[in-house]
């Protein structure tokens, strides 16, 4: 059984959205995600990246937006995959899947941004993929979202209520620590 990590959208646009004051969790993330993929990197296990792509040019994920870049700290290195999206879910339209399969690899580590988002539709759908998933909490970044009657959910009950739904079904809850200790 071949794992690798998955580091999902690792934008400055995230760091911009802290930055403006925005409510946010695991203010470690990046450190955490950084923690994971020197571990990686170290022990020669396959790190793949996850890049969102918005063909909008108005958009902060747009590749011409400064906001489009990658954190210093999740920079991929030459000869690591990086696969491109335009939608929530890592596997729609980007490859990441028959890449997968053509290097065996069968569980994956997701990290990244954000919590619940790309990587709600991610992990959901690589365990309907029969992937096995690990999801190191801290390792996530998420923010608040305003709520269906105009209000806001504040960023860690929306964290807490992810978390619950991922790991009643499609993943395993974990910490970076303990994957870095099991890698």
């Amino acid at each position: 059984m071949t794992i690798a990590l998955l580091v999902i959208d690792m934008h400055q646009g995230m760091q911009s959205r802290i930055d403006s004051g925005r409510d946010h969790v695991n203010p470690e993330a990046p450190k955490r995600v950084a923690d994971l993929l020197a571990r990686f990197r170290e022990r020669e296990v396959p790190v793949i990246h996850v890049h969102h792509s918005d063909p909008d040019p108005a958009s902060p994920f747009h590749p011409g937006h400064p906001d489009h870049a990658i954190m210093a700290d999740a920079q991929p290195l030459p000869g690591e995959p990086i696969f491109i999206k335009s939608g929530s879910s890592s596997f729609a339209g980007t490859g990441l899947q028959a890449h997968l399969r053509t290097n065996g690899i069968t569980r994956l580590v997701v990290a990244g941004a954000v919590a619940a988002f790309c990587i709600t539709s991610t992990v959901r759908q690589a365990s309907d993929l029969g992937f096995e998933v690990l999801l190191p909490a801290d390792a996530l970044m998420g923010f608040d979202i305003p709520a269906h009657d105009h209000g806001r959910i504040p960023a860690a009950d929306v964290l807490r209520v992810t978390l619950s739904l991922l790991g009643a079904d499609f993943a395993t809850l974990t910490s970076a620590t303990a994957v870095c200790e099991t890698v």
